[in-house]
């Protein structure tokens, strides 16, 4: 399966043509700034840190996120297609898409408290509470260790 997958005209443009591997890897470079950028500013936040940034001005952010993390499954799939029985394999890759995986499914949980709490969290002296500062140093763990393995996919 993921031989035929090489196969395709996406999987050999990627691997082959003098644009198609460093676009892509571009495409995933912005995306995962974008995304990244976007939780690591709000679990930040959650921890206390830029107190002049309202919680509630995340609430838009996070359609900004989603689109990242769609930037990067376009062009993460496209880089896959190219080694695809190669990368299946790779440690570094497998725990990059776990750490993935959990990192977004915490951004969900956090965004969905975010939507019922944000505003009084910006209005009292708490803050986020307890469980919601737990999520966002997994969520912080989550998207170090996907970033740092995925440079190591090309070493390991």
């Amino acid at each position: 399966m993921f031989e035929s997958l090489e196969n395709t005209s996406l999987a050999i443009w990627v691997g082959e043509s003098i644009w198609g591997y460093p676009f892509m890897l571009g495409m995933h470079v912005v995306g995962l700034a974008v995304v990244a950028g976007i939780f690591m500013m709000l679990n930040f936040r959650i921890f206390g840190l830029g107190k002049g940034i309202s919680f509630v001005a995340f609430l838009s952010l996070y359609r900004l996120a989603w689109v990242g993390l769609a930037v990067n499954a376009l062009s993460g799939a496209a880089l896959f297609s190219s080694q695809a029985s190669i990368f299946v394999e790779n440690v570094p890759f497998l725990i990059k898409i776990t750490c993935i995986a959990v990192g977004v499914t915490i951004a969900f949980l956090i965004r969905r408290e975010l939507a019922k709490n944000a505003a009084s969290w910006d209005s009292g002296e708490a803050g986020a509470p307890g469980v919601v500062r737990l999520l966002a140093a997994v969520s912080v763990c989550c998207w170090l260790v996907a970033i740092s393995a995925g440079r190591l996919i090309a070493y390991l």
